[in-house]
């Protein structure tokens, strides 16, 4: 399997998977509508939209595998636009399966931690995982799906769409309150960027077998949204204080988003070869500090 189609390739996870296989001598296609000036020169471009079921066909056609990373996001930002979710988190995505069963292409499909909310990513992004599945046993697809939990690292925007590293550490390098939605029980597995690049791509280039259920790629922890935001204070030496405010729309107090970690030893990639949170978190910072200050 020599050339990967990338969807959402320039993205935030999608441009670690990008440099993931690039280190492996492959070659690589960004499917976007959107493409950052520091995309790798190494890239195919095709600039299309995974609505257009015409674009993405003769996209999938021209390569040997696909990482279906392409999706609107948010939970709160979500809410108040259902149907552009459903065009493009979900009939964007049966355009890519269908795609890949037309010309027999193997595919992985990144799913997400908290599919049981309900938000109109979350509905989606779980409605597009139930698909594929359904598109393995009746159809005879091989699409992988990854269940990527939380994902922080370097390149991660801190906007438009809030995520939880960004923002945390953003706040604390400045000295700002880090506000926290809810009383911050909530547990909130983490991830790597670089290690959920990794599941992905083995994903796709293993012979596995796993198309029934959910890779779910986390560390398997129990560190709760209190928890990180300490972390992140204690590794930016910061005098930020924790505010807490009320729970976003579309979100629920007390959640669990913790991954199982027993799919991971399937692809040689267990939990403990990634990096540990803390690692992740001082790599990060490192990150954030050298951005803020170029």
């Amino acid at each position: 399997m020599d050339r990967i189609l990338v969807t959402g390739g320039s993205g935030f996870i999608g441009s670690h998977v990008v440099d993931n296989l690039l280190e492996r001598g492959k070659q690589v296609t960004v499917f976007d509508r959107h493409f950052k000036k520091d995309i790798r020169e190494e890239c195919d471009i095709f600039r299309g939209d995974v609505k257009d079921m015409e674009s993405i066909n003769e996209a999938v056609q021209h390569c040997d595998g696909v990482i279906h990373l392409a999706s609107l996001l948010g939970t709160q930002e979500s809410v108040m636009m259902a149907q552009r979710f459903v065009e493009v988190n979900l009939m964007g995505s049966l355009n890519v399966f269908n795609a890949c069963l037309l010309h027999k292409k193997r595919a992985v499909y990144i799913a997400i931690g908290n599919y049981w909310m309900n938000n109109p990513y979350s509905i989606t992004k779980r409605s597009a995982t139930r698909f594929a599945l359904m598109y393995n046993k009746e159809l005879g697809t091989e699409i992988t799906i990854v269940r990527g939990l939380n994902a922080y690292g370097p390149r991660q925007k801190l906007r438009p769409v809030k995520k939880i590293t960004p923002t945390f550490v953003t706040a604390a390098l400045k000295g700002d309150p880090i506000v926290i939605y809810g009383d911050g029980s909530q547990v909130m597995d983490m991830i790597y960027v670089t290690d959920l690049a990794e599941v992905l791509t083995r994903a796709l280039l293993m012979n596995h077998g796993i198309y029934d259920a959910p890779i779910e790629a986390g560390l398997g922890g129990d560190e709760t949204v209190n928890d990180i935001a300490g972390m992140i204070i204690d590794v930016c030496q910061s005098k930020s204080k924790i505010e807490h405010v009320p729970m976003r729309p579309g979100e629920i107090p007390g959640s669990v988003v913790k991954a199982d970690t027993a799919m991971l030893d399937r692809i040689d990639y267990p939990a403990s070869k990634m990096i540990q949170l803390r690692e992740g978190i001082e790599k990060t910072v490192a990150w954030y500090k050298e951005q803020m200050n170029g």
